[in-house]
């Protein structure tokens, strides 16, 4: 399973291209727009909703990024779609509107947030919303997940489609994990067993050797998140692309 070309080509807009002082609120309608019209991929997170539906949010809770508290996973995918993004106009979208909206124009790499909290077996349902919002999709997409057990998911689930495993230093003081977790983890071991394409490594920590191991045996490495052209410029020397955000990463010529 190998990525389209634009996912090397194009740099991608993490959450979007947002802006709050431009009126553009991460991972919203507005954000993705913005990408599209200036010639950037797009990343988006996704989380699972009571009645089982991907939506397009980043946090687990909804007070950082509305007006409300909570839980996603708590409220149905109808009540988030009325509530407005701190910042902005736009309400909480399902994966399938934003995939219609984009419909083909851009790259798009989903995220699929853990929903076991402890990077273990237990999930499956936002898996399966999200797979089926893919199906039919005709554009370039890809999926991800920190948690290698969501990858794996994905590859029974919808195996056309190429994922691959959000990595990073794993510090034992940056993630509420046992040790043992971290350290496992960090050596990036269920690359090969999920039928991975790519990874997208920690922008302080690619320098890695296991990062360079995984380039030279065919991995494309993305990483996540650049926030100055300085650091874009030093992340390319390990980097096939990134995800950047504040900032407006050159295109390719």
């Amino acid at each position: 399973m190998t990525l389209p070309s634009a996912f090397y080509t194009q740099p991608i807009a993490h959450r979007g291209l947002h802006d709050l002082g431009a009126g553009r609120p991460e991972n919203s309608p507005v954000a993705f727009e913005a990408a599209i019209s200036r010639g950037y991929g797009i990343e988006l997170d996704v989380q699972l909703t009571r009645d089982g539906a991907a939506v397009v949010f980043h946090d687990y809770a909804l007070d950082r990024l509305t007006n409300e508290k909570g839980a996603v996973r708590l409220l149905d995918a109808a009540d988030l779609g009325r509530m407005t993004l701190k910042g902005g106009n736009d309400k909480i979208p399902t994966l399938e509107a934003v995939l219609d909206q984009i419909a083909g124009r851009a790259p798009v790499l989903v995220e699929i947030k853990d929903q076991d909290g402890a990077m273990g077996d237990d999930l499956g349902p936002l898996e399966r919303a999200t797979a089926q919002a893919l199906r039919g999709y005709r554009g370039d997409v890809a999926v991800m997940s920190f948690n290698p057990h969501a990858v794996g998911r994905m590859a029974e689930l919808i195996p056309e489609v190429p994922r691959g495993i959000v990595t990073s230093a794993y510090r034992y003081d940056d993630w509420p994990l046992p040790k043992a977790t971290c350290d496992r983890l960090r050596e990036i071991p269920d690359y090969d067993a999920t039928g991975a394409s790519f990874i997208s490594h920690e922008v302080d920590d690619l320098a890695r050797d296991r990062v360079a191991q995984l380039r030279r045996q065919g991995a494309m490495v993305c990483c996540w998140t650049v926030r100055s052209l300085e650091a874009e410029m030093s992340a390319r020397e390990f980097a096939d692309n990134i995800t950047f955000e504040g900032y407006a990463a050159p295109l390719s010529s």
